[in-house]
């Protein structure tokens, strides 16, 4: 729990976590766990009982979750709830032990990273995994260079990042060739999901977004977030800070000890409720063992 989250429990709030449960359908894992009325094709990522176990350990135990194209869902928690190791999953870094994945209603393994990206998955992670020494465009196609005669070819990776950054109304770059190391945070943040977003993504999951930003780049990232999602990308965001959880999240999914303890609706939740189900996994009448409805 860091300060911001601690500070959010005392001060007093309306509002509180929806008592609804989801009730428990065999029918097809594509449909389960969405709130009433939402078409099917509004589910992007669905999971299935997924559970991981890193020895003794159990890290996550039979997560039931459904991620929609389009909206913003906060993954919160406190520390060792079992956030990182979730997004591992769905980002391929671990496979899960036990569970089944769905990609807009078809089941699908993800085993490596590799098979993440095929189906449109973007992590971006708290170290962003940028070069300080390389530039903008660079870095955009670190890896996955344009060639021309086995030469760079750099007039359409520049034309590119320019597309990319623009479509996301990142404006506040001086130029696409400046060195990565003189951005601000949110400069930086930025570019890494530009990067990421580049090879056509549908659900991107960023790690502790705004952590370490000042005011105004918070406000940037924050507004990227909500770009994404009005552009029709899913969005997965960890983050401890529920100011800024509240002011992006449409839905919420809150872990406890590796445990899915409570999901739904981010309108449902005010930040006392939040706080109070992170630290003590009261989680009212939203059961793990039938699916989380967001």
């Amino acid at each position: 729990m860091t300060a911001d989250s601690t500070a959010a429990a005392s001060q007093p709030q309306e509002g509180n976590v929806s008592r609804s449960a989801s009730a428990g359908r065999e029918t097809n894992p594509g449909r389960d766990g969405q709130a009433d009325g939402a078409p099917v094709a509004d589910v992007l990522l669905s999971l299935r009982g997924i559970s991981k176990h890193f020895g003794p350990v159990t890290a996550l135990d039979d997560v039931n979750l459904d991620i929609p194209a389009g909206r913003v869902t906060a993954l919160i928690g406190d520390n060792g709830a079992g956030k990182s190791t979730l997004i591992k999953v769905i980002a391929g870094i671990h496979e899960a032990d036990h569970g089944e994945i769905y990609w807009s209603g078809e089941r699908v393994a993800i085993r490596t990273p590799h098979d993440a990206t095929q189906l449109g998955v973007a992590t971006v992670y708290q170290d962003l995994a940028l070069c300080d020494n390389l530039d903008i465009v660079a870095n955009m196609f670190l890896g996955v260079e344009i060639r021309r005669h086995r030469l760079l070819d750099e007039t359409p990776m520049e034309l590119k990042a320019k597309e990319t950054l623009a479509g996301l109304s990142v404006t506040s770059v001086r130029s696409i060739r400046q060195p990565v190391g003189s951005l601000s945070g949110g400069q930086r943040q930025s570019v890494a999901v530009a990067r990421a977003v580049m090879g056509d993504a549908k659900l991107v999951v960023m790690d502790e977004p705004t952590a370490a930003l000042g005011v105004s780049q918070t406000a940037m990232v924050l507004e990227l977030i909500q770009g994404l999602a009005a552009s029709g990308i899913g969005v997965i965001v960890i983050s401890h800070n529920l100011i800024d959880v509240f002011s992006v999240a449409d839905h919420m999914a809150i872990l406890y000890l590796g445990r899915l303890v409570s999901a739904g609706p981010a309108s449902d939740y005010d930040r006392q409720s939040a706080v109070e189900i992170m630290t003590t996994g009261a989680s009212s009448e939203r059961q793990n063992g039938a699916p989380a409805a967001i």
